[in-house]
């Protein structure tokens, strides 16, 4: 499964698909709180209105998402 940091080493790519999934996201305040897990859950609870629980579960969906999409990809450029 896709992690955290492993999200964070492409911020920019996985921002943008990030922002399809959670569209309240604003940019201005990724600097802010792109980095750390935590305040970027609490954020995502406050800016779409979950729980942090909530946000914390949408975040897992998200990067399980991710991991697939990344597998799937290496699998066909093989």
């Amino acid at each position: 499964m896709l992690n955290w940091a492993d999200l964070t080493q492409d911020w920019d790519a996985s921002y943008a698909r990030a922002k399809r999934r959670f569209p309240n996201l604003r940019n201005r305040d990724m600097a802010r709180v792109g980095e750390d897990r935590k305040q970027f859950e609490a954020y995502l609870a406050e800016r779409h209105h979950l729980t942090v629980n909530e946000a914390r579960e949408e975040l897992e969906d998200f990067l399980y998402t991710e991991a697939l999409n990344r597998e799937v990809a290496q699998t066909l450029s093989k």
